[in-house]
């Protein structure tokens, strides 16, 4: 009897450790995303919109996945090769992102000496300087796929597309914020401005 309770739990065991093999991967471009039935073959008709597109794609199993893309600059394929979330940039501009701490998600006031902080990070970030996945940050250049994550619950608020401030942070295990490299240009220049005004006020 024993013996049979052991052998039910081992092919339990095994059966949930096939099934659970998860890839997300959220495609980002600047015009509709046409996806196949297989959501391995995927059309851009015009790299020149002008709006936001997203769509996430969710894949099982062990094995990589190889994302074949047409645009109007021609074929290439993405490929996600481990299990976790991941983005897909068929964008025509690099998107740069960082994970958010819970504490960030809510602060609305900087002090001075965080203001330069978060000034000479995302300075940082626009240059591919000290961007790595051990440090949660990204540089993802157009045609190019980054994974994020191990987790597939991660939540990530794309391009112009603010974390709403009734947001409950707690409700996802991670958090994910990304910009078009000019939209993050536009930003510094703001936030140039904001640390040069406060300085002036001293």
């Amino acid at each position: 009897m024993k013996k049979s309770i052991v052998l039910l739990l081992s092919a339990a065991f095994l059966f949930s450790s096939c099934t659970s093999h998860v890839k997300k991967i959220l495609v980002y471009s600047n015009s509709p995303i046409r996806v196949d039935e297989s959501q391995k073959n995927i059309v851009i008709n015009d790299k020149e919109g002008t709006t936001q597109q997203e769509k996430e794609l969710s894949f099982s199993g062990s094995g990589p996945v190889k994302l074949n893309i047409q645009d109007p600059n021609g074929k290439y394929t993405l490929e996600a090769t481990e299990d976790g979330y991941y983005i897909a940039n068929l964008k025509t501009d690099t998107v740069v992102g960082s994970m958010l701490h819970v504490g960030e998600v809510a602060q609305t006031r900087l002090t001075q000496d965080q203001l330069k902080e978060n000034l000479d990070s995302l300075n940082k970030l626009v240059r591919n300087e000290n961007v790595s996945a051990a440090n949660k940050n990204y540089f993802i250049a157009p045609g190019k796929i980054v994974k994020l994550s191990e987790n597939t619950r991660a939540k990530v608020f794309g391009p112009f597309t603010p974390v709403p401030s009734s947001f409950d942070a707690g409700s996802v295990p991670e958090i994910y914020k990304f910009y078009n490299l000019s939209e993050m240009r536009e930003i510094i220049d703001k936030l140039t401005g904001m640390a040069t005004y406060k300085e002036n006020q001293k």
